[in-house]
């Protein structure tokens, strides 16, 4: 058999190329409908720097005086708008210890806490904006020193320097560097989320 009639027998292949042209144009005019209609820079935004639940935050942040983007960065740090719980037995959203919780409760003039209220994202963010400003009024407004207590105690904040403290006088790795986190996602969420926040424009 000649390979003239070999090569007619088989039938020919035919290129992938038009067929992943095709869909290469598919995708990018989608990108491109997304892109132009905000949805893209939304759905980045929220990987990267999420926001949940901008109603209970904007209620607490006017109810007790405290910054509406430094309690939705301290979520963000915590848990990342994430129902979590540690090792250490912290809940929920802003990672509320049972025994802060019963604090805050007693505090707040509270009398029907229940431990699995810290999953309740109204209850838990409102618990750890009290415990925010808690901490605020004590160190004169130090977000530092305020922020450095939130994540290794007042002791630990009272030792390294109380109202005056600085960032760079944290001598715990692990706090310093959340601390430096919070205070960048701050400005990340104040700029990002102006609007949802209830800065106005955005």
């Amino acid at each position: 058999m000649s390979s003239r009639a070999s090569s007619r027998g088989r039938p020919r292949r035919r290129s992938r190329w038009p067929l992943f042209g095709g869909i290469a144009v598919v995708v990018g005019l989608v990108v491109g409908l997304l892109v132009a209609g905000g949805t893209f820079d939304k759905a980045i935004k929220s990987l990267t720097l999420p926001l949940e639940h901008e109603d209970i935050i904007r209620r607490q942040a006017k109810e007790k005086g405290v910054d509406a983007a430094l309690i939705a960065a301290v979520i963000d740090t915590e848990s990342k708008f994430t129902n979590a719980e540690s090792s250490a037995g912290a809940r929920g959203l802003m990672q509320i210890t049972p025994e802060a919780a019963q604090f805050i409760e007693k505090q707040s003039g509270g009398t029907t806490f229940k431990l699995n209220d810290l999953s309740n994202p109204e209850i838990n963010i409102r618990y750890g904006t009290f415990l925010l400003k808690e901490l605020l009024e004590r160190y004169e407004g130090d977000k530092a020193a305020a922020l450095a207590a939130y994540n290794a105690g007042p002791g630990n904040a009272d030792k390294w320097g109380g109202a005056g403290l600085s960032v760079e006088q944290i001598p715990f790795p692990e706090t310093r560097a959340y601390v430096e986190l919070v205070l960048e996602r701050q400005k990340e969420y104040r700029e990002k989320y102006a609007s949802e926040l209830g800065y106005g424009g955005g």
